[in-house]
C-alpha cells in the first residue's frame, strides 16, 4: 500500500498546481448551467407554473444542481487522454517493469484529481447553490440519502472504468480522441446531464435501461429527488453495482489483450 499512498501524495501535489485552472473551470462551467435554468424557468412560466413530466420548478432546478455536485465528484478529467498518451508515447513501459498495477496507479490519480477539484469548486458552486437555495429540495428520505451516497461512489467507479477502457483502445488505434468525444457526447445525453431521462418517450427509456449510461448521473440524482423509491431504488443500486463489476472486468480484459499488442523501441 505504501507505493500507492506515495502515488496519492504525488497526485495531490500535481493537482494543486492546477488549482487556479480548476477554480475558473468550475466557475465558468456554471454559465451554461445558468442558461439551462433560465430556459426551464421560461418553460414553467409558459406552463403557468404547472409540472413538466412530473417535475415542479423546484424539483427541476434541484435536478440540475445535484447533477452539478455529482459531476464535480465523479467526472473523469483528462485521465483518458493521459492513459492514451502513456500508451502512444511508450511511457507505459516503466510500469511493466515495476511491481505496480497500472489500473490502481491511475485510480489513485483519479481520486486525488477529483478530491482537489471538489475542494476548489466548493467556492463557486457553493455560492451558486446558496443563491438558488430556495429551489433546492432536501433528500426524499434518510434511506434515499444513504443510497444516494453509495450510488455516487459507484458512479465515480463506473465513470473511471469506462474511460480507462476507452483509453486502452490506444493499444490498437493510433488516435482515440474521436472515440472519446463520441462517448462523451453520448454520455452527456444518455446519462441525464442534458435533461432528466424520464421526460423521454417510454420506448427510449426502456432501451437506455439496458445500458450503463443512466447510472452515470441520472440514477443517483433520481434517488435523491425521490423519483426512484422502494424496491426499485435497491434494484437500481444493485444493477449499478453490476455495471461497475462488469466495467472493471472489461477493463482488465482489454488491458490483458492490449499489452500483448504493445511494443516500444528506443531508450
Amino acid at each position: 500500500m505504501k507505493k500507492y499512498l506515495h502515488v496519492v501524495n504525488i497526485g495531490i501535489q500535481n493537482q494543486l498546481v492546477y488549482r487556479t485552472n480548476f477554480f475558473f473551470r468550475a466557475a465558468f462551467g456554471l454559465i451554461p448551467l445558468t442558461a439551462t435554468l433560465m430556459l426551464w424557468r421560461a418553460i414553467y412560466e409558459g406552463n403557468d407554473g404547472g409540472e413538466v413530466a412530473g417535475y415542479g420548478l423546484a424539483q427541476m432546478v434541484s435536478y440540475y444542481l445535484i447533477i452539478t455536485i455529482v459531476d464535480a465528484l465523479t467526472a473523469v478529467n483528462e485521465d483518458d487522454w493521459q492513459i492514451a498518451a502513456d500508451i502512444k508515447d511508450g511511457n507505459i513501459s516503466q510500469f511493466l517493469l515495476k511491481p505496480i498495477d497500472y489500473l490502481a496507479y491511475r485510480f489513485c490519480l483519479f481520486v486525488t484529481g477529483r478530491a482537489i477539484y471538489t475542494v476548489v469548486a466548493i467556492v463557486p458552486v457553493g455560492l451558486f447553490i446558496l443563491y438558488l437555495n430556495r429551489y433546492l429540495v432536501a433528500p426524499a428520505s434518510v434511506e434515499a440519502a444513504m443510497v444516494f451516497g453509495a450510488s455516487v461512489i459507484l458512479t465515480a467507479l463506473l465513470q473511471f472504468f469506462i474511460s480507462y477502457t476507452m483509453a486502452l483502445l490506444a493499444f490498437w488505434v493510433l488516435e482515440v480522441a474521436t472515440l472519446i468525444f463520441v462517448l462523451f457526447a453520448f454520455e452527456y445525453i444518455a446519462g441525464g446531464h442534458l435533461f432528466p431521462l424520464d421526460i423521454l418517450p417510454p420506448a427510449i427509456q426502456s432501451i437506455l435501461e439496458f445500458t450503463p449510461f443512466p447510472y452515470l448521473l441520472y440514477f443517483p440524482v433520481s434517488v435523491y429527488l425521490g423519483r426512484v423509491e422502494g424496491d426499485a431504488m435497491w434494484t437500481g443500486l444493485a444493477t449499478q453495482a453490476g455495471w461497475v463489476v462488469g466495467a472493471f472486468l472489461l477493463a482488465r480484459f482489454v488491458w490483458s489483450r492490449g499489452i500483448k499488442k504493445y511494443s516500444a523501441v528506443g531508450g
